[in-house]
């Protein structure tokens, strides 16, 4: 079979041979306990073969690279979601609240973010994520494309709040603490007088209390000029 066929696309075992010994899953739970622990970069092969007490050969009956190792685990981790909820009579609220949710996963799981950007890595979890947003939005009068656009756009946003949010979690570096230095000089010199004046509105810590109303904004402003 192909390697232009998704992994979830092919059978967990051949049609000849032993029973398998592991599932997909528990090979994908191994590697993100991994990456969990020590970052992406320590997920191989030969790592993940090691946590399950097996040799690395035998992780190709499951898998036939590392890539399709990333791909189980970017899905894995969405099974920590909540989809079951009955959506509210308000879809604004629904999605900026599995908006804030999914960022709790990238929050969990800060590996995410390292992952090797592709136009799409699409699992079974994934498709019950996209399937229960377009849910929550069924009675919009817009596309069911705009609809999509919606998604793709608070996943994106979603994925740059967490980032943000891992990075001020860590130590400033003396980069950081130069460029801060840098900003607050030329605010103070007068050249830019709305940076300024914006920079004094903001507080530590604003950069994580506009989450919900950007979501919000977007998805409001995206459907509504669809639908004008």
């Amino acid at each position: 079979m192909s390697d232009s066929v998704a992994v979830w696309a092919r059978p967990e075992r051949g049609r000849r041979g032993p029973a398998p010994e592991r599932s997909r899953d528990q090979i994908a739970r191994a590697a993100i306990a991994i990456a969990d622990a020590d970052g992406l970069a320590a997920v191989s092969m030969r790592e993940v073969a090691a946590s399950l007490g097996t040799g690395p050969a035998s992780l190709y009956r499951y898998v036939r690279a590392r890539e399709d190792l990333l791909d189980l685990m970017a899905d894995a981790v969405l099974a920590e979601l909540e989809l079951s909820a009955a959506p509210s009579t308000d879809w604004v609220d629904d999605l900026v609240a599995l908006a804030g949710e999914v960022k709790a996963v990238h929050l969990r799981h800060p590996w995410l973010l390292d992952l090797p950007p592709q136009p799409s890595r699409l699992g079974p979890r994934a498709i019950d994520l996209i399937e229960h947003a377009l849910g929550l939005m069924r009675h919009l009068p817009v596309q069911g494309r705009v609809k999509l656009e919606v998604i793709g756009v608070v996943n994106s946003l979603v994925a740059q709040f967490a980032r943000h949010e891992t990075a001020a979690e860590a130590p400033v570096s003396d980069r950081q603490a130069a460029q801060t230095a840098y900003l607050g000089k030329v605010a103070a010199d007068g050249s830019h007088p709305l940076l300024a004046a914006a920079l004094a509105d903001t507080a530590p810590g604003d950069a994580l209390d506009v989450f919900e109303p950007t979501i919000r904004h977007v998805a409001m402003g995206l459907t509504g000029i669809a639908h004008r």
